[in-house]
């Protein structure tokens, strides 16, 4: 099996900031080459998983980018923020760069071994 699971913990950030800073929910990152090797998914407490490209999630960590639904940014050097947009309003959630870094990885890796699977 080639799919990906990764649970990380994030810090959502919310209009009223009363959250311990050091407060984290628990995220689900998952990739699935064969059911689509360009996306990632998103799962976070209470909100529906999101799917969102892959490129969009490895340029965010780099330099803002991203329209519509999902955006990513670098926040100071070591952080990264993912933005939904959503018809309930808006859930910004700030990880470690270096936790997707590891996912993003570990989407390549079994992204090219599935290649090799079906050669």
């Amino acid at each position: 099996m080639t799919a990906v699971e990764q649970y990380a913990r994030a810090r959502v950030v919310t209009e009223d900031d009363h959250q311990d800073e050091h407060c984290g929910v628990p995220v689900v990152l998952r990739y699935d080459p064969q059911d689509d090797p360009g996306a990632v998914r998103m799962a976070l407490p209470g909100l529906p998983e999101r799917t969102f490209s892959r490129s969009l999630l490895e340029q965010g960590l780099r330099a803002p980018t991203g329209t519509g639904e999902v955006r990513v940014w670098p926040c100071g050097r070591v952080q990264a923020v993912v933005e939904f947009h959503s018809p309930r309003g808006v859930s910004v959630v700030q990880f470690e760069t270096k936790t997707l870094l590891r996912f993003l990885r570990r989407t390549y890796a079994a992204a090219a071994a599935t290649a090799m699977a079906h050669h």
